[in-house]
């Protein structure tokens, strides 16, 4: 997951980062750099350093808002690597753009989103199309494999929005009011602090899967419990669920579900064959939600950043003369930050509440100065 957010200092600039998630299912930052915009240079040059840092694996791909400088840079950067949008900012313009009808099409849009077999995403766009075509055209033009599940190229598993950076910049807010050498080193120890934090409780982990996945695991094997199997082969089964049947293949492992093969974790019918079976999971759960996996993911430290005495920096960078950005000055004096507001003031805001006393708006009976005083 990559994403751009504004730095407050005087020199301001972009922060732009790159995310993923761990075996535990918390967030794991690969890559920052500050730029001066987030323009098409600006992120061809950041995919590039990271792309000799990362390098290129099987089945990577980019999850980000529909920013069409990312868009240009992976394709120029990583040909052929599939990029997929936020599911969660595609619903805020669909909320934007289309005012009908979008209190019915929330719950089904993320539905749709996060359908596992087509049957399910064709019976859902067939409700979508119900309530407004329009949004249904929108979503055709977008492209069903860059925000749906099932009609991914790869595997994007749990990792549907880009939540995760958004929550890496909420962390850093702070932070991006300081000047540029010390926001580095704050990003610097945060990255030791959480490495050192996750791998001793990576090493506390005693289950043979990291906290969600072995969480999500639990849930699937008491909704397999109820389940009744047949088996056809060694490896293939029909699972009944009450009036349902699924097929479970435990060989290709895949259900028809949907669950299986995409979350790349046995579901509710596979457990119930593999305990038909009388045998364990472990076999059957992707090689990166394990706990060592994990503790390889933080086998590398952080390197602590010696005194700036020491420091080799080459000459060229000493000779440097860095200005701040061409532009408007910035006001004299320390930057208004913006009061916490009242509940009174939210309410009056959200629902644009008119006064039970004077009749005025933005404010409350309770909050009117014109109330008449207490004897």
């Amino acid at each position: 997951m990559v994403d751009g957010t504004f730095l407050k200092s005087a020199y301001r600039g972009i922060m732009l980062t790159t995310s993923t998630m761990n075996a535990a299912g918390t967030i794991f930052p690969l890559a920052y750099a500050v730029v001066d915009s987030e323009n098409d240079a600006s992120w061809k040059w950041f995919f590039e350093q990271f792309k000799e840092a990362y390098g290129e694996r099987p089945s990577m791909c980019v999850v980000s808002d529909r920013n069409e400088s990312i868009l240009k840079a992976t394709s120029i950067v990583y040909p052929g690597m599939p990029h997929y949008s936020c599911m969660w900012h595609i619903w805020t313009n669909i909320r934007s753009k289309f005012k009908k009808g979008h209190l019915q099409l929330h719950e089904l849009y993320f539905d749709t989103a996060r359908s596992y077999t087509l049957d399910e995403f064709n019976k859902r766009m067939l409700k979508i199309e119900e309530v407004d075509p329009r949004v249904k055209s929108y979503l055709y033009d977008i492209g069903y494999h860059r925000w749906t599940r099932v009609h991914a190229t790869v595997n994007r598993t749990f990792t549907m929005t880009s939540n995760i950076v958004e929550s890496l910049n909420a962390v850093t807010k702070e932070a991006r009011e300081l000047p540029i050498y010390d926001l580095l080193e704050y990003m610097r120890t945060l990255l030791e602090h959480w490495t050192k934090e996750k791998l001793l409780k990576a090493k506390g982990t005693f289950t043979c899967l990291g906290y969600k996945f072995n969480k999500e695991l639990d849930e699937n094997n008491i909704l397999s419990q109820k389940l009744r199997v047949r088996a056809s082969t060694n490896h293939l089964y029909t699972v009944l669920d009450g009036v349902k049947r699924y097929i479970v293949c435990l060989e290709t492992k895949k259900c028809s579900c949907g669950k299986f093969q995409l979350d790349e974790l046995p579901c509710a019918h596979a457990l119930a064959a593999l305990r038909h079976r009388k045998e364990t999971y472990e076999n059957y759960c992707s090689p990166y939600y394990t706990r060592k996996s994990l503790l390889l993911t933080y086998e590398m430290p952080v390197n602590p950043l010696p005194d700036e005495s020491k420091w080799d920096v080459p000459q060229y960078i000493l000779d440097e003369v860095v200005k701040p950005p061409a532009g408007d000055k910035r006001q004299p004096g320390r930057p208004h930050k913006e009061r916490y507001k009242t509940f009174d003031e939210i309410k009056s805001e959200k629902y644009k509440v008119s006064c039970g006393n004077c009749g005025g708006e933005g404010h409350t009976k309770r909050t009117c100065k014109n109330a008449p005083k207490k004897k």
